[in-house]
């Protein structure tokens, strides 16, 4: 299973590149192969100063070899040794209009545990209810073709509870579906996963196109990137993957590649009441079932 995911996952990272430099029109993915100590590595690709997407990455990653005694315990599985495989990717686009997005896709396996973990979330900063309804709906798609392998409803929930800034009260975005420790009959989970992943374009390509060309103003810049503090909150406190990253000695740059290029901290700042900034305010602090 693992060479297979490998396999699968590698063609994945060029599926979905080939598709973003095709919505950018301009801007190009450099590759950087990086080797890891202890076992195995990744290809890392970026893309910035584009004429949609600023900043972003789509990474591919092989490793193996010994967790630290102390992460070990923190992780499910007997003994130390693992071996983890996946394509991870975080777009920043330039117009505020057009949301951030955050994919993952992962195999992995420690001791006598082997599960699939991952999904996709969005995160705007100027929401529309139809991007929000078709991000979830392909999403909803996928898990209801494998319903001995998904439930959409679970995942959904388990997304709005995973990208939540407990001390922010708030969620980072407005979700789509996450899932970890997936088990069981893994042929079906296995086609569950590359599905979701090759749905991946489907659910973000048609809304940068609906909302790349959209003019924008100075102040919708400056509040995504107040916006985009949230963001750099969650992935250096909670996120998984940095963690595991950073953890099992993963390339620094290529983890970090999340973050986004510019980001604005302003103290207790609050959008005006009833403002087109104060909507996302709303939304993130009352989770919705968008289809």
């Amino acid at each position: 299973m693992h060479k297979r995911a490998v396999e699968y996952l590698l063609g994945l990272q060029d599926r979905i590149c080939s598709r973003l430099e095709q919505l950018d029109g301009q801007a190009k993915f450099r590759e950087d192969t990086w080797k890891r100590e202890g076992g195995g590595g990744g290809r890392t690709r970026v893309i910035g100063d584009g004429q949609v997407f600023e900043k972003g990455g789509v990474n591919f990653s092989e490793v193996f070899g010994e967790m630290t005694p102390e992460f070990s315990k923190q992780i499910p599985g007997d003994g130390s040794k693992f071996t983890a495989t996946g394509v991870s990717l975080v777009i920043h686009p330039r117009n505020p209009f057009v949301p951030t997005v955050h994919a993952n896709y992962r195999f992995l396996t420690k001791g006598d545990m082997t599960w699939f973990g991952g999904g996709a979330d969005l995160t705007p900063y100027y929401p529309f209810e139809e991007d929000a309804v078709h991000f979830h709906q392909v999403h909803k798609n996928v898990c209801d073709k494998h319903p001995d392998a998904a439930n959409y409803a679970k995942m959904k929930k388990d997304c709005d509870e995973y990208f939540y800034l407990p001390h922010r009260k708030e969620a980072r975005g407005i979700g789509g579906i996450f899932f970890d420790y997936l088990q069981g009959d893994m042929e079906k989970i296995f086609a569950f996963v590359r599905d979701a992943g090759d749905a991946f374009t489907e659910a973000y390509g048609p809304i940068v196109e609906r909302r790349r060309n959209l003019p924008y103003a100075e102040k919708h810049r400056y509040f995504q990137e107040f916006r985009r503090g949230r963001y750099v909150e969650f992935n250096l406190i909670y996120d998984r993957g940095t963690i595991f990253g950073l953890k099992t000695g993963g390339r620094t740059e290529s983890i970090l590649m999340s973050l986004p290029p510019t980001v604005r901290y302003l103290y207790d700042y609050h959008p005006e009441p009833g403002s087109e900034e104060a909507k996302i305010a709303e939304i993130v602090t009352n989770p919705r079932d968008w289809v």
